[in-house]
């Protein structure tokens, strides 16, 4: 299945009973913004997800901003959303995909390879003619199994090693300012993890908010990437979110298997015995 799926497409599969569309719209900076947004309309038939209630685990103060929920949490809430085991989940936002992305990379993550993201969006959506509505969406909870992926994801003590390993690169999904150290407007610390490449997300897009095609995506990561294989890079950002938006780009490029590092920057700098980098590597 295609990690992408287009407004044409999703328009066809429209009232089919395993189809769950699911919004994931929020805004860091003010996090009721999605849920609010959701009120005012959304895609017929969806249901909200939250990244902070819904996509994220407990923080500790330590473990970054949007630490990954416990396997089974996730699955039960995502249950409860009406997500099973059969369901082909749709995730779409108002972002170019960050939080969709997030999504779908923890589907994936706990096993389930039938959800896609909305390419475009609900911009594409709604420049589409797509009908919105206004009431919230509930649906049957159903049964989600938990099989975790391993691999997938590496932590914050393996990526210190591998600064002396240099087993595998660490690409930061951050915009180059904050990469480089400079207007940091979220996290306590500026610069970046030692080492790491820059890959602001929203390269991975056209324009008009949807993903660039394939052959230009995979040109640009391999150009990035000099060489190395994508199994043998990490995925970072500020918390785990837009880290993942890069993961499904890569994907679309046809360079499967890296891995993501959860935590991310907000986790790195929570210690001062972690080196930081400032400037562009």
């Amino acid at each position: 299945m295609s990690p992408l799926i287009s407004v044409t497409e999703l328009l066809a599969l429209q009232g089919r009973a395993k189809v769950v569309l699911v919004d994931c719209r929020h805004d860091l900076m003010n996090p009721q913004a999605g849920r609010e947004a959701y009120a005012l309309g959304h895609l017929p038939g969806a249901v909200f997800a939250h990244l902070d209630a819904d996509l994220s685990g407990s923080k500790t103060g330590s473990n970054g901003r949007h630490p990954l929920p416990e396997p089974a949490a996730l699955a039960a809430r995502l249950g409860q959303l009406g997500i099973g085991d059969d369901s082909h989940v749709v995730a779409y936002d108002a972002h170019g995909g960050p939080y969709a992305a997030r999504l779908w990379w923890l589907l994936r993550w706990l096993g389930h390879d039938a959800v896609q993201v909305l390419d475009g969006g609900l911009p594409a959506w709604q420049a589409a003619g797509g009908s919105m509505e206004s009431s919230a969406s509930t649906l049957p909870a159903q049964q989600l199994s938990a099989r975790v992926q391993d691999g997938w994801i590496v932590d914050v003590d393996t990526v210190l090693a591998n600064l002396d390993r240099a087993e595998f690169t660490v690409v930061d999904a951050r915009a180059p300012g904050r990469y480089a150290g400079e207007g940091e407007t979220i996290d306590p610390v500026a610069g970046h993890i030692p080492g790491a490449l820059n890959r602001f997300f929203q390269l991975n897009l056209q324009a008009d908010g949807s993903f660039k095609p394939a052959g230009e995506l995979r040109a640009e990561w391999q150009a990035l990437l000099a060489g190395q294989d994508a199994h043998d890079t990490v995925q970072q950002c500020g918390s785990g979110v837009t880290a993942c938006h890069n993961l499904l780009a890569l994907e679309v490029a046809g360079l499967p298997g890296a891995r993501l590092y959860p935590g991310s920057w907000s986790e790195w700098c929570s210690s001062p015995d972690r080196p930081v980098a400032v400037g562009v590597e």
